[in-house]
């Protein structure tokens, strides 16, 4: 995720990213036990605590995200604990996982931040000695973490931005944003959102602020066009949520052809309201996340494009990081020109556009979530 202030590259490589991690930015490498010690240690033979604080367990990402901790933690004797949102947004749950955190001793703090009500508990773990890694979404202000490992955001945006602008083929745009919240501001709803209107080539005013561009113009980008947008709606990241706002922006204007959505949960409950309307043919839907489920979304026509993003990855070099850090003191360092560890992006669909770099979903698959 991408901090407003950080430079942002649409040239954005899954296999850079891999040799980045594998050349050692991190220096980070798996540690089996032997001899009877404990692989992770701060050196007095006990193992290292982690909590690992997700948004919810109801979105498939921050499973995936689980599952790379543990294999992680089990590989490195970690003593992890998982602890997650009630729902996406639901900051009052994080907040007690981290003051847990912080009475149980843990060495360090993976967290994809709710909302801004945890900087404070985030801050009163630092202050107690916890190293604090932000996975995907960094926390406002970015420093309130230690570091951040995550997807560009607002790149992954751009790439989808840039598809969609291609396949109209100078036609007008009527644009519907699906977005995350409408109560909160957090960086990954509007570098996804902003990235998105600039892939399409349609000015943002404010990059860290969603709904401040003009609702009608030109775009540039493909063979550029006008646009209209029609509105925004909240679906808090869920399918109900995604339906609902289709719902309400297909009653403002039943004419949109193109659809933005924050994550893929989101997609698939804009493209049923899109189904129950009889206009699921006619849109164009865009995306982010990369899951499995979503790149099959894709493979079958619900989805047109996503970005693929790394959540396994984020949690992996989260868990190695901490374990490094106890039984060194090397701290992970961010990647060169940007305020965070860059995890990668790819553009995933089966119709590409012209110079826009895309994979397969026969190659998305393969790598999903990975």
């Amino acid at each position: 995720m991408l901090n407003s202030k950080a430079p942002r590259s649409t040239a954005i490589r899954l296999f850079a990213a891999g040799a980045a991690l594998t050349l050692g930015m991190l220096s980070l490498s798996a540690c089996g036990s032997s001899s009877g010690d404990t692989a992770a240690n701060g050196g007095d033979g006990e193992k290292v605590g982690v909590s690992l604080i997700v948004k919810t367990t109801t979105n498939p990402f921050f499973v995936a995200m689980q599952d790379g901790a543990k294999k992680a933690a089990e590989a490195d004797g970690v003593d992890l604990k998982l602890a997650a949102g009630k729902a996406d947004g639901d900051e009052d749950t994080q907040i007690q996982a981290i003051e847990n955190a912080i009475s149980k001793g843990d060495k360090g703090i993976l967290i994809t931040p709710n909302g801004p009500s945890v900087v404070d508990a985030l801050k009163k773990a630092k202050d107690a000695g916890l190293f604090v890694i932000a996975l995907d979404t960094p926390p406002d202000p970015a420093d309130a973490a230690d570091i951040t490992f995550a997807t560009d955001n607002f790149a992954a945006g751009e790439l989808i931005g840039k598809w969609a602008a291609a396949q109209l083929d100078g036609k007008k745009a009527t644009i519907g944003l699906i977005d995350l919240f409408d109560d909160k501001v957090v960086s990954v709803d509007y570098n996804r959102d902003q990235g998105f209107l600039t892939g399409m080539g349609i000015d943002t005013a404010d990059k860290t602020k969603n709904g401040d561009e003009a609702k009608t113009g030109k775009y540039t980008g493909g063979k550029g066009g006008d646009y209209e947008i029609v509105g925004s709606q909240a679906s808090q990241g869920a399918e109900d949520g995604g339906r609902t706002a289709m719902e309400t922006l297909l009653s403002a204007n039943p004419d949109i052809n193109v659809v933005y959505t924050i994550n893929e949960p989101a997609a698939a409950g804009a493209f049923e309201a899109l189904k129950s309307a009889g206009k699921e043919k006619d849109v164009l839907i865009v995306s982010v996340d990369g899951g499995c489920a979503g790149v099959d979304n894709v493979k079958s026509g619900v989805i047109g494009a996503t970005a693929q993003q790394y959540p396994v990855k984020m949690a992996e070099l989260g868990v190695k990081a901490i374990v490094e850090l106890a039984k060194s003191g090397t701290k992970p360092a961010n990647s060169e020109g940007l305020d965070f560890y860059n995890t990668g992006v790819e553009l995933v669909t089966d119709k590409p556009a012209d110079g826009v770099k895309s994979i397969t979903t026969d190659a998305a698959a393969d790598i999903c979530w990975g």
